[in-house]
């Protein structure tokens, strides 16, 4: 399929969708990050000595787990923010490394996708 201009209705569904994926992962970062806040909270509490209990992870662990998620929401939602903006300005599909348009395809399946199929197998 070659890559061509897309349609209104086109750019009103990816955004559309864009904006389910920012919602999701608002709720997902709201969520662990109530989570970090109570083991942020363990963590500080004098009488917890997590580290010797064979039942679970410690909390070191916990707080590097749940860190690594939250980092991952983050940097969900600013590949999401920056695709929005791209439809805004006009530059949505279009790829930002060799400045052809990137399939529709390859927009279905990563609504986020900032490099053309050929571009991103490059830069792996």
């Amino acid at each position: 399929m070659t890559a061509t201009m897309m349609t209104p209705a086109q750019l009103a569904r990816f955004e559309a969708r864009l904006l389910a994926e920012r919602a999701d992962a608002e709720e997902r970062l709201a969520e662990f990050d109530g989570v970090m806040t109570e083991v942020r909270i363990a963590r500080t509490d004098a009488t917890a000595d997590d580290e010797h209990d064979p039942e679970g992870p410690t909390m070191t662990q916990e707080w590097s787990q749940r860190s690594a998620v939250l980092a991952d929401v983050r940097a969900e939602l600013a590949d999401v923010d920056r695709a929005i903006a791209r439809i805004a300005n006009g530059s949505y599909g279009v790829c930002t490394n060799c400045g052809k348009r990137i399939t529709v395809a390859r927009l279905d399946a990563r609504p986020t996708a900032e490099l053309c199929i050929d571009c991103a197998r490059q830069a792996r």
